[in-house]
């Protein structure tokens, strides 16, 4: 038979209404958690407030929720089948000739649009969100000043002197991202008072400084000089650079591609941003993947009863698409797997999964 539109829309408005709800329950307890970890960092610290971090805590909500929503998608479907079988409205439909895949397809067209949504339209507020996030937690939590950004131009980093603060800028990264060439280094007194610059034809970090190559220093009111090597106070280690470099979720869903092809052209290693970029692509899909997961449980409590097995089936499906996805990320970051391909597997290998159980309970 044919799906009517009206018991369509049915169907849709109570999966969209309990997966909400889910995600909602999902979205407080994250905020709640993130709360009280801000309250534990930020003890003692100068000029943080309760209002502060409870400001940063709503700013991490979007970038965390986004994480739990293939989760909120899975439990909150279950539930809502559970509830039309308890209402017998499953039963009802089921006995009129409407079939598995026929009752889950409004519930794949409400999650197909709901990932549409999450990265057309909520990856871009819950980046700039994450992004000011990470210049308050820089400022107030970790209270570091240094900086990192990558442009059309190349790479500029800024970083605190013992004498005040200087900005290196470089053409390009080689190697493994700590050592420069085309080095142009600008250096300001405590007063923030432009003091000279420092031209290099490379530079490499070391414990405690740059190591400049080819320099030639010129100071205000002094000669230019030229050095074979030249070394330049900093406090910066490879991980505070690796830290204060752009978060692949600081970065939105339409400026990735951008981002992408301008850390390239800089010679950094943009591996990471593409499978982060790949993965926003793989979110519809990955919605449709938990749709068929949770259609799956509810079968089996519909036909072999028990709310317990549901419960755990349900625990074991978001435990293998968690430990699936990590896998596949760690995975493509090593390069083993291309970016894509680490991507897409997690949301590929579950729907086959899915496909092949919900094939079995309604045809086999």
């Amino acid at each position: 038979m044919n799906l009517s539109w009206t018991l369509s829309r049915y169907l849709a408005r109570q999966f969209f209404t309990v997966v909400l709800l889910t995600f909602g329950i999902f979205v407080s307890l994250i905020f709640i958690l993130e709360l009280v970890e801000l309250l534990r960092r930020g003890s003692g610290k100068p000029g943080v407030t309760f209002d502060l971090l409870a400001l940063m805590a709503l700013m991490e909500v979007p970038r965390n929720g986004a994480r739990t929503l293939p989760f909120a998608i899975l439990f909150g479907g279950m539930a809502a089948f559970l509830r039309l079988s308890r209402n017998n409205e499953l039963v009802v439909a089921r006995a009129a000739g409407v079939s598995v895949w026929q009752f889950i397809a409004p519930a794949l067209v409400v999650a197909f649009l709901m990932g549409t949504f999450v990265v057309t339209v909520y990856n871009p507020v819950a980046s700039t969100l994450t992004a000011r996030f990470g210049q308050l937690e820089t400022r107030y939590l970790e209270q570091r000043t240094s900086s990192v950004t990558v442009s059309a131009n190349g790479l500029w980093l800024r970083q605190a002197d013992p004498q005040g603060q200087s900005v290196i800028h470089a053409q390009r990264i080689d190697g493994t991202g700590f050592s420069l060439s085309g080095v142009t280094v600008y250096l300001y007194g405590n007063g923030n008072e432009f003091i000279g610059r420092i031209d290099a034809r490379s530079a490499a970090l070391r414990p405690g400084y740059w190591e400049l190559t080819d320099a030639w220093a010129l100071m205000v009111n002094d000669q230019p000089r030229r050095y074979e090597t030249y070394q330049q106070e900093t406090s910066l280690t490879e991980q505070q650079i690796e830290e204060s470099f752009a978060r692949e979720e600081t970065i939105s869903f339409w400026d990735l591609p951008h981002f992408i092809a301008t850390a390239e052209a800089a010679g950094f290693s943009a591996r990471r941003y593409n499978i982060y970029f790949h993965q926003l692509l793989a979110t519809p899909a990955m919605l449709c993947t938990m749709v068929l997961m949770a259609a799956v449980f509810s079968m089996r409590v519909t036909r072999m009863g028990g709310t317990l097995s549901m419960v755990m089936g349900g625990i074991a499906a978001g435990f293998l698409v968690y430990f699936l996805g990590n896998l596949s990320i760690a995975l493509g970051l090593s390069g083993i797997l291309p970016a894509p391909l680490a991507a897409w597997a997690p949301s590929v290998v579950v729907m086959l999964l899915g496909l092949a159980v919900l094939f079995h309970l309604e045809d086999g």
